[in-house]
């Protein structure tokens, strides 16, 4: 076995592979740049050599800088990561003349499936069932777009050398066709150095779940079941779950096989994964093979015992696979959320600065892993605690640091295990609301509202779930009726105890002691609810709306989770103070909640409302990022849905477009410059 091993990526997928090394006792060495420099992964491996500026096409992605940083710190191999060089068949080749082992297939398997266009025809040669579509090279737009006629609408276009959503778009017309052929093109050059685009059929009613292949260097291949990852945004995944709740026995195993059988066609060897698009009668289309470790494995090992990144190792070192096909069984239910640096009030735009607070949900080992003592703890060294519910959080920041706009917003990969899926979604609806975040941006509101979702706690899911059910975008979760109310039946609770330390303040007037009434009104989701609060020792009980809820915590004043029973049933809610309230947030919403006195909730409702300023004749900057492109000038006249400018960060672009038709005033930003969130890049008259 190795020594010492380099783990040319960054973040949560370097910080991964840096836990199972450690519990190998293989020490490890990061290779980071400036933007990197005081980062998690950097300060959890024994050894890190700077390799560039923070642009990964001038460090992360250079193979010589990252050679040289194997000579310098004398590792005997190199695991990629999931990302950047792990689909590089020059990376493995300038790896192999060095004598250094890559943890990760043969250059040859990553030349036949690295590239997108050569693996599709690679699996029709094979018998594998593929999506129609065009394999060759396409020259322009116009190209493009008679291509995506020829195919019929809808198409996907994609980068061949592509991965993580970017460099991908899905046309309904041949306008699209020609935007996002360029656009994929210009993500595809600056991502991965690697600018070819394909273009085929996009299924309708798809589902996207993927095959997780394990192969080692003895002829030996096999299959640790499927991922369903159908819940996407900009083609990149955000919710992913193990098995999937949509597969049956036979088409499980006729997907598995057929993984299998490709892997076998290009001799691959280690961990991979087939990902296939699955219609609504299960029919099954081979999408692409990513020759990698996915991001999102936990969910793979959470259900199977087998720690995956392990494995990649033992088989590098030569090893053979230590179980068969018969031996992997699907134990349980995973359900995994990626936590991003993002904006889901703003379309999902990416999010960056300082995490002022990155509290995530204490761990607990739970199920296969836990039974095969092979659990990847948030620290190395650490020991959860053992419950029948797994809580596990793969990440790569902390507190105090800061989301860098040059790469992937992802944050953390927040999963749970249970024996049922209703128990697994039940645990994450508990875990995201214990998830603190602070400082940027993020996510955990929409995760939350899907984990409530209908359709998604039926399984009754597809790639278009996000486009079908927030066709306005995300505007946050309304709670029912019932949540509602035990909000409001612990936002009293808690009111009266801060009322109770406010009495006890020293210094006040002899003679005026003050008491804490049983009466009040607490304001909320647009309605007022009178409330009578008796407590004792234990806790209180609310009478509301003709109920009794009984709310028990040890939340006190100034501590911003509030961990509660109402009713014997858990309730957690992230609290904010406002003037005579809080603000919370649980499941998704957003709550101003205020706790008022009856005569002074009367005069409340008789104060005006401040209503939001009009920016209807400003194009705001959505998001942090740089202006690569101003399409329009002062005295030009726009029409609705016309390109305005486009916006980089974090690798992808947003094309930003005329909501109306208007006439440009003024344009304020150029090309190069860097704006923040609502700064104003035109006005219009």
């Amino acid at each position: 076995m190795f020594d010492k091993i380099l783990i040319a990526n960054r973040g949560e997928i370097a910080c991964r592979v840096i836990k199972t090394a450690r519990k190998m006792g293989i020490a490890t060495v990061a290779v980071y740049s400036d933007a990197d420099r005081n980062a998690l992964h950097v300060k959890m491996a024994e050894e890190a050599v700077h390799i560039g500026p923070p642009p990964a096409n001038q460090s992360y992605i250079v193979i010589d800088k990252i050679m040289d940083a194997i000579r310098q710190t004398g590792a005997e191999a190199v695991h990629p990561g999931y990302g950047f060089l792990s689909e590089n068949m020059k990376f493995a080749q300038a790896l192999e003349a060095e004598g250094v082992v890559f943890i990760g297939p043969p250059s040859p398997a990553i030349e036949a499936m690295g590239d997108k266009i050569t693996s599709k025809k690679i699996a029709q040669e094979a018998g594998v069932s593929t999506v129609p579509g065009y394999m060759g090279l396409i020259a322009d737009a116009e190209e493009a777009a008679r291509i995506s006629d020829q195919i019929g609408y809808p198409v996907m276009i994609k980068a061949s050398a592509g991965g993580g959503g970017k460099g991908m778009r899905i046309a309904w017309n041949a306008v699209e066709a020609r935007e996002g052929f360029q656009s994929s093109k210009n993500e595809a050059a600056s991502s991965f150095g690697d600018d070819r685009i394909f273009i085929e059929k996009f299924v309708t009613q798809p589902r996207h779940i993927e095959i997780q292949v394990l192969a080692d260097k003895h002829g030996n291949c096999v299959y640790l079941h499927e991922r369903e990852c159908s819940i996407q945004r900009r083609n990149q995944k955000v919710i992913e779950e193990a098995p999937s709740p949509f597969l049956d026995e036979a088409t499980r195993k006729a997907m598995g096989e057929q993984a299998c059988a490709l892997a076998r066609a290009v001799g691959y060897t280690s961990a991979g994964t087939v990902e296939f698009i699955v219609d609504g009668q299960r029919n099954f289309y081979f999408l692409e093979m990513n020759t990698r470790l996915q991001v999102e494995h936990p969910v793979t090992e959470l259900i199977t015992g087998v720690d995956l990144v392990e494995q990649m190792i033992r088989v590098a070192g030569g090893e053979p696979l230590p179980f068969a096909q018969d031996d992997l069984t699907i134990n349980g239910w995973a359900i995994e959320s990626r936590l991003y640096a993002e904006d889901p009030y703003r379309n999902f735009l990416p999010s960056i600065g300082r995490l002022t607070r990155y509290r995530p949900p204490s761990e607990v080992a739970a199920g296969p892993m836990l039974a095969a003592s092979r659990w990847v703890p948030a620290q190395p060294g650490a020991t959860p605690p053992a419950g029948p519910a797994g809580v596990r959080n793969d990440t790569g920041v902390y507190e105090g640091g800061e989301i860098s706009m040059y790469y992937d917003p992802m944050i953390a990969k927040l999963c749970t295990w249970a024996p049922t899926r209703e128990a697994a979604v039940e645990r994450m609806r508990l875990a995201l609301d214990e998830f603190e975040v602070e400082g940027i941006g993020h996510n955990l509101p929409f995760l939350s509202a899907v984990m409530d979702h209908p359709k998604f706690v039926s399984g009754d899911i597809s790639t278009a779930f996000i486009a079908e059910e927030y066709p306005e975008g995300f505007l946050g979760a309304t709670l029912p009726e019932d949540e509602v109310l035990r909000v409001a039946a612990s936002a009293a609770a808690m009111h009266r105890v801060a009322e109770i330390r406010r009495c006890r303040i020293s210094g006040r007037l002899d003679n005026h002691e003050r008491h804490v009434g049983e009466h009040w009104v607490v304001s909320l989701a647009g309605q007022d609810i009178p409330v009578r609060i008796t407590a004792d020792k234990q806790g209180s009980t609310v009478e509301l709306q003709g109920r009794k809820l009984r709310v028990e915590s040890d939340w006190l004043p100034g501590q911003t989770l509030a961990r509660l029973s109402v009713d014997g049933t858990p309730l957690v809610m992230k609290v904010e103070p406002l003037p005579s309230g809080y603000r919370l947030r649980v499941r998704g919403a957003d709550l101003k909640t205020y706790v008022r006195r009856p005569r002074a909730a009367e005069l409340a409702r008789l104060m005006p409302e401040k209503l939001p300023p009009d920016t209807s004749k400003f194009l705001l900057c959505p998001m942090p990022g740089l202006v690569v492109k101003v399409n329009v000038a002062a005295g030009d006249e726009v029409q609705e849905g016309q390109a305005l400018a486009t916006v980089e960060a974090m690798k992808m672009e947003n094309i930003l477009r005329a909501e109306r038709r208007a006439v440009v005033k003024s344009v304020n930003a150029a090309p190069g410059e860097s704006l923040k969130v609502d700064d104003v890049i035109m006005e219009f008259e």
